[in-house]
């Protein structure tokens, strides 16, 4: 796998390269990119600002049908077949249709990194120029360029809203040494008015953490809170800025995959497994264009209306998301127990899956549209 340790001090020479394609950023999404490339024939150069695996940025974890389908398992830390939600006057468990499992993200990373074949650089990408990018060390040209940089959008034209003005959601976790049997979520406005708090076990640590929907509630002190309801240690901390809403998925001659195009679903957060759907697309069309069957532009337009496709199912979650706080304490325990039906949580889950379906992965065809599948058997 290519690996370089971040570069500083006089290590960090000058970067001056023209390449096929430059993936600017170096997790899920780039990496499922570069996947698709591999054997294509092109000069791949993945830079970002970190050794691949360095910077986990999330609580990582993917419904388990995806780690098979690209071969990751090794990755996986702890795999559950219920969830558990948390309300201050109930506890229901929920039998999924399909398992969820957490995993060690330096080892997927190195995993989905040793799938495709690329060079590698650690540099710190500042914006989009006529021909490539200019980075902190230097310039790099490239007709076909990724951004993967995550909910700043970096090489995007015009002027970026910051937090906490941005559709985003905040979220913080600790990741105390423990076990556990149960995937949690706490839905408690004692903790966050509007959000919820979670504890994902993971082999023999526990990711305990808050996320709020506005951001402007700041969730370090109701994350330690939990932290210290559920008798664990506020220790290694990580956090995030979290995109709910769509974002053009093409622009100014670049496209954008994950959190940069707004690739994270609403209400549930959930962006690793939408980061590698659509960055399996996304590489699916690059590689039609190194291959000689489209062209940029054609790439850029089938790409753009693939994720443009999925506005639907982004657009229910963010309404779902904003009407949870709304829900009268009262009604919200029954609620949530009246939905833990089997068939109700199959048909609910079903169709959340098959939002950005592992089988994706699977049929190794150029997409045109979201794909249509049937309801999903247990992962």
């Amino acid at each position: 796998m290519p690996r370089r340790a971040t570069k500083r001090g006089d290590e960090r020479t000058p970067l001056d390269r023209d390449c096929d394609v430059l993936i600017c950023g170096a997790s899920f999404a780039g990496l499922a990119i570069a996947r698709e490339l591999a054997s294509a024939g092109a000069d791949v150069l993945i830079v970002d600002r970190y050794e691949i695996g360095e910077r986990q940025t999330s609580a990582c974890g993917i419904p388990t049908g995806w780690l098979t389908a690209l071969g990751l398992q090794e990755a996986s830390r702890q795999t559950f077949g219920e969830l558990v939600l948390h309300t201050p006057s109930t506890t229901v468990r929920y039998d999924l249709p399909w398992t969820f499992s957490t995993f060690d993200y330096r080892t997927l990373c190195g995993l989905l990194a040793e799938m495709g074949d690329f060079s590698f650089e650690t540099a710190k990408v500042e914006r989009r120029l006529d021909e490539g990018v200019l980075t902190d060390r230097g310039e790099i040209r490239a007709p076909l360029i990724v951004d993967a940089l995550g909910w700043r959008r970096v090489l995007g034209t015009g002027s970026n809203v910051q937090p906490p003005d941005a559709l985003l959601s905040r979220g913080l976790e600790v990741h105390p040494p423990g076990a556990g049997s149960d995937l949690e979520i706490w839905i408690d406005r004692g903790y966050v008015p509007a959000g919820y708090g979670w504890r994902f076990p993971a082999g023999d640590e526990l990711r305990i953490g808050v996320g709020s929907f506005e951001p402007r509630f700041h969730v370090r002190e109701p994350t330690e809170r939990l932290a210290q309801d559920l008798r664990a240690d506020s220790v290694r901390y990580q956090g995030n800025w979290i995109p709910h809403a769509l974002r053009p998925a093409t622009e100014g001659g670049v496209f954008f995959v994950g959190d940069s195009a707004g690739h994270c679903l609403p209400l549930t957060a959930e962006g690793i497994r939408t980061a590698l759907y659509f960055g399996l697309a996304c590489g699916r069309e690059l590689r039609r264009v190194l291959e000689g069957e489209q062209t940029r532009a054609q790439a850029m337009v089938r790409y753009h209306q693939f994720s443009a496709a999925h506005a639907a199912a982004f657009t229910w979650m963010l309404r779902v998301q904003r009407l949870v706080p709304r829900i009268a304490p009262a009604l919200l325990a029954p609620a949530l127990r009246g939905m833990g039906a089997k068939r109700f949580v199959d048909w609910s889950f079903g169709h959340y899956l098959n939002i950005a379906h592992p089988r994706f992965a699977l049929d190794g065809e150029s997409p045109g549209r979201p794909a249509r599948h049937a309801a999903p058997a247990a992962a």
